[in-house]
């Protein structure tokens, strides 16, 4: 992850602008010493930047929730703070190179507001979850220029390779999003969906909790299929091929076939390395059968008009309220300038929670930089989260 160690950290007087990036406010640790959130403008992006005291130096890095992408936005702010605050910086992984020409041109990349608000349709969709290195994505999207390929991946680097060899290839088919797979399905349309692609996905045999694959990842899975799409998974490992088998049979109808060391196409270098290793590879493949109605989302994320108890938030911090859809968790409070407070929330279905923040100034509330995605489970947290802070 991209940081700055500091000789000191000096703080900005705020809002402050530094070439093209905005520094809007200051959220600072409440009980802890020492440490801060900078909410950070850059290229139409918000997000914060951490500041963290550590024994000998002052650090300076991305915050995990907001995390833009690509990473030159992180780095480009990084910068641009300890320039604009005058703090000295003792070392860094962050390098001064401009903004890569591939990345500038490009429109691949997505946010998830995008699919929330119009998903896009008229043509055959196909999603590719945890792409890697894009070798499998990229071939598809040239061999299918009629089809739209959506490909998801967390990590960064992996993605500005995608979209760099997007642009190399002058593909217009495929969008990128840098989004959890597990949360992503329940804002696709039903029915639209070719095929799903896993290939070689982490096996988590030591916390399956954390596996794409899984009964409601399923259940999701054949509710945007259309019908007779494909879920495919493709993996190395025997476990989850086995765990695989067990979830793709749990439904009380269900069609689905399975195939060891079957060549295909393209492959990943890992594969490759794989097949010298003479490891197998087992294919399980899930067909949907049937038309599925399009889901009902309820709710918005507004918070009540009425004011707002602030001695509620040192209550509702010392709790996890759990409840059958899920939880609601304040994982840690700042406060920002005098009269100001900000919670970062951890919230919605225990086995995809999302992490958010929610400002409260003069008595009303709102989240930052953007609201929660509107899963079932989320809007329903908010309901709780709203009932709670209003008494």
């Amino acid at each position: 992850m991209p940081h700055l160690n500091l000789e000191s950290f000096k703080p900005l007087t705020f809002p402050a602008q530094c070439g093209d990036v905005e520094f809007l406010f200051q959220a600072d640790y409440k009980n802890q010493s020492g440490g801060a959130l900078i909410a950070t403008r850059y290229k139409g992006r918000e997000f914060f930047l951490v500041h963290k005291k550590t024994e000998n130096k002052e650090l300076l890095k991305s915050d995990k929730v907001t995390r833009p992408s690509p990473n030159f936005l992180v780095k480009h702010a990084l910068l641009a703070y300890a320039e604009c605050s005058g703090s000295r910086i003792l070392d860094s992984n962050v390098d001064n190179a401009p903004e890569n020409t591939h990345l500038k041109t490009h429109d691949a990349l997505k946010s998830i507001p995008f699919f929330v608000e119009n998903f896009p349709r008229g043509r055959e969709v196909r999603i590719e979850i945890g792409f890697g290195s894009a070798r499998h994505l990229l071939h598809q999207a040239a061999a299918n220029p009629e089809v739209l390929f959506i490909g998801l991946e967390i990590h960064k680097p992996s993605i500005e390779q995608a979209l760099k060899q997007i642009v190399i290839q002058k593909l217009s088919n495929i969008m990128v999003l840098d989004y959890d797979a597990r949360l992503f399905l329940e804002f696709v349309p039903s029915n639209i969906v070719g095929k799903i692609y896993v290939h070689f996905p982490v096996p988590w045999d030591k916390k399956p909790h954390r596996r794409v694959i899984s009964e409601a990842f399923l259940k999701e899975s054949d509710r945007v299929l259309s019908v007779g799409g494909t879920l495919e998974l493709r993996t190395d490992s025997e476990n989850y091929y086995r765990f695989a088998l067990e979830t793709f049979s749990s439904p009380a109808k269900s069609r689905f076939d399975v195939r060891k060391n079957q060549e295909i196409a393209i492959v990943s270098k890992y594969e490759d390395r794989w097949k010298k290793m003479e490891k197998n590879i087992y294919d399980v493949t899930f067909t949907c059968e049937d038309e599925s109605p399009e889901p009902d989302i309820i709710g918005d994320f507004s918070f009540s008009s009425d004011p707002i108890d602030f001695s509620v938030i040192d209550r509702i911090k010392k709790e996890t309220y759990k409840r059958e859809w899920g939880f609601l968790h304040v994982e840690r409070t700042f406060s920002i300038g005098e009269d100001g407070s900000m919670l970062r929330l951890s919230m919605g279905s225990f086995d995809r929670p999302e992490s958010t923040y929610v400002i409260i100034q003069n008595a009303t509330a709102r989240y930052y930089p953007t609201t929660p995605v509107p899963s079932s489970a989320n809007l329903k947290a908010h309901i709780l989260l709203n009932e709670l802070i209003h008494g």
